[in-house]
């Protein structure tokens, strides 16, 4: 990350699983109302681990770029061996890399040997993902002051969604809404760095009064005066509040576009299932019919001969 393509990248990386992720929970819940269980994560039709190879391959490209591609040296330590503090920060992002790249790894692992608990295994080895993503980026090493820190701010909020609903996720596997919701901030998570990878470095978007900076091996957004400084803060809370609209929007339309797509099918199979059923039952209600009304008439026939006696006595 601290360039544009280092933000954007993986913001495309977080955009596409949460869109994936959306779509799947939608379609499963859509399909199976009754019967709805919340998977960590969706095979394919061509690999069923595609999902998680391309988490593993995105966690290593990422690593690589923080560690060994980026810095000059292509290598992140001194000469002494120890960690310079322009390189802090590259640390603070592959851990994070890291972390995800256990999450994956070991979600294939509990699916291959089919371990009876790997449904929360997983979820649980995603919240640390998440946990310890928002206590890097909450702690980070670098100057997160201005306009950066306030993009920062916001992206931990929406952190803070996925890490809650992914551990609501292990107790509540059946709810729907935990899911859709998990789905969606994984989903804000990717468009929001994506967002701030080109607001932060495009000099023509940089706010009115605000200039790059070279500062510790790479370029931050300062402010020339506290009226400045304001205004940057304020446009990134009114453009967060607008993504926020947005991305509601998208979402509740995303998912009644699909609920009538794949929710119809359920329905008319349904409906067919019971006009069976009412065809099979016919026949047993008119036999049922016709066996009470011979025992009726079976029983007026058994009284007539009863009284006949008396009657032809009087």
């Amino acid at each position: 990350m601290g360039t544009l393509v280092g933000h954007v990248a993986p913001g495309f990386g977080f955009f596409i699983i949460g869109l994936w992720h959306l779509f799947n929970h939608i379609k499963l819940h859509a399909q199976h109302p009754n019967s709805y269980t919340s998977p960590p994560w969706f095979p394919t039709s061509r690999s069923k681990y595609l999902e998680l190879f391309l988490i593993i391959g995105g966690c290593l490209a990422s690593i690589a770029m923080e560690l060994f591609i980026g810095p000059d040296r292509h290598q992140p330590l001194d000469p002494d061996g120890t960690i310079p503090s322009n390189h802090l920060h590259n640390f603070e992002h592959s851990s994070i890399s890291m972390t995800f790249l256990v999450y994956a790894a070991f979600a294939i692992v509990l699916d291959k040997i089919g371990a009876r608990a790997k449904q929360g295994l997983t979820q649980l080895l995603g919240a640390i993902a998440f946990a310890q993503q928002l206590l890097l980026f909450h702690l980070h090493s670098a100057d997160h002051k201005g306009p950066e820190g306030q993009y920062h701010l916001l992206l931990q909020i929406v952190v803070f969604v996925s890490l809650a609903t992914t551990l609501m996720g292990i107790s509540l596997p059946k709810s729907f809404l935990v899911s859709f919701v998990r789905s969606v901030s994984i989903l804000f998570q990717g468009l929001w760095l994506m967002v701030m990878g080109f607001m932060l470095w495009t000099p023509g978007l940089i706010p009115k009064g605000c200039f790059m900076n070279l500062e510790v091996g790479h370029k931050v957004v300062r402010c020339s005066g506290h009226e400045a400084l304001h205004r940057a803060i304020s446009l990134v809370n009114i453009l967060f509040s607008w993504i926020l609209i947005a991305v509601t929007i998208s979402a509740v339309c995303f998912y009644l576009v699909l609920d009538k797509g794949y929710g119809e099918k359920v329905e008319y199979f349904s409906l067919t299932k019971e006009e069976d059923d009412q065809q099979e039952e016919d026949p047993d209600d008119v036999e049922s019919q016709k066996s009470s009304k011979l025992g009726n008439s079976k029983s007026f026939i058994q009284m007539g001969k009863a009284f006949s006696p008396i009657d032809m006595e009087r």
